[in-house]
């Protein structure tokens, strides 16, 4: 796990898990932390033929969410 990221109203919702993955990519969200590297590592030896590629998200989870959760439907 990511350290805490504190928000204005409490912790945001950091997590690896939040990574996406498109045709022969996988996008991680990461935070500016030692845990990061560990977290693409992993991820590289459980995809693998996948490029593993971390994105900065620590201003991504002030929305509550990450890379996946921008990925999802908007409603009408």
């Amino acid at each position: 796990m990511p350290p805490l990221q504190p928000g204005p109203d409490g912790p945001l919702p950091a997590s690896y898990a939040n990574f996406y993955l498109a045709n022969e990519v996988c996008l991680v969200p990461t935070f500016a932390a030692p845990a990061d590297a560990r977290a693409l590592e992993t991820l590289a030896e459980l995809l693998p033929g996948r490029r593993i590629v971390g994105i900065d998200s620590r201003v991504l989870v002030v929305g509550l969410g990450a890379i996946h959760c921008l990925t999802q439907q908007q409603p009408a």
